[in-house]
């Protein structure tokens, strides 16, 4: 308990300041599986070394994203099986001894803080020497995760501007500048963070897609129930009055 609450105090500043952040819109679209297969073949890539989506099967995403045999295996680096749950390649005690904790499961990451703040996070790392892996982040600072993009994005600069608290001046992190030095130009970074997001979303709610489409013909079901229902009502009091 006492480090539970100590840990909460630890993280009331990241999220006092996160929440002054304004998200950038990802826009996913749950219908473009396409993007969901690019997604987790760059999930599996960059972020599976830490990550986990451990309440997804390898066979289940290989049958929903359209995936052959042939590139499930070269993107499953654990030697698990088809029908195993997607675990991380790092052990706990490797992650414990590195970052100070195990990195999180990202299953329900979308759900949990939103796909906009997924999309956000992967382009808001900024160069702070002062960090152990040189970077910091401005949705999550303090955050113990290297930038794991950062040969493709490149770094960027924090932009610092000087606040008054409590009678005292402090220089505090209010944006950051266009990365330099990546081997992508940013609409094509921009398409990798998408589609990175793109699967997370579809991995927190596999049945999205289907969900919506089954929407859509529930509510036209009711409409036409409605019209009939009036139709129905209107003869029926026509013979009343």
């Amino acid at each position: 308990m006492k480090q539970l609450i100590v840990l909460i105090l630890l993280l009331l500043p990241a999220l006092t300041f996160a929440a002054e952040v304004d998200l950038q819109s990802a826009n996913i679209d749950s219908q473009d599986v396409a993007a969901q297969k690019r997604g987790f073949k760059a999930f599996q890539t960059y972020c599976a070394s830490c990550h986990s989506t451990h309440f997804q099967r390898y066979q289940r995403v290989a049958d929903d994203l359209g995936l052959t045999e042939d590139e499930l295996k070269q993107y499953m680096f654990t030697g698990a099986q088809e029908s195993d749950l997607i675990e991380r390649t790092m052990t706990d005690e490797d992650a414990t001894r590195w970052f100070g904790m195990a990195p999180p499961d990202l299953t329900l990451v979308s759900r949990v803080r939103g796909e906009d703040w997924v999309y956000s996070f992967l382009k808001s790392f900024y160069q702070d020497d002062k960090r152990p892996f040189g970077v910091n982040n401005l949705l999550m600072p303090y955050t113990s995760m290297p930038h794991v993009l950062q040969y493709e994005q490149g770094l960027a600069l924090p932009t610092l501007a000087q606040q008054q608290k409590n009678g005292r001046t402090i220089t505090k992190v209010v944006g950051i500048s266009d990365p330099q030095g990546g081997s992508m130009s940013a609409p094509e970074y921009d398409a990798l963070v998408k589609d990175i997001t793109a699967y997370l979303v579809y991995a927190a709610e596999p049945v999205k897609a289907q969900r919506e489409q089954m929407g859509r013909w529930v509510l036209l079901y009711l409409a036409v129930f409605f019209l009939l229902a009036w139709l129905l009502k209107k003869e029926y009091w026509k013979d009343v009055h």
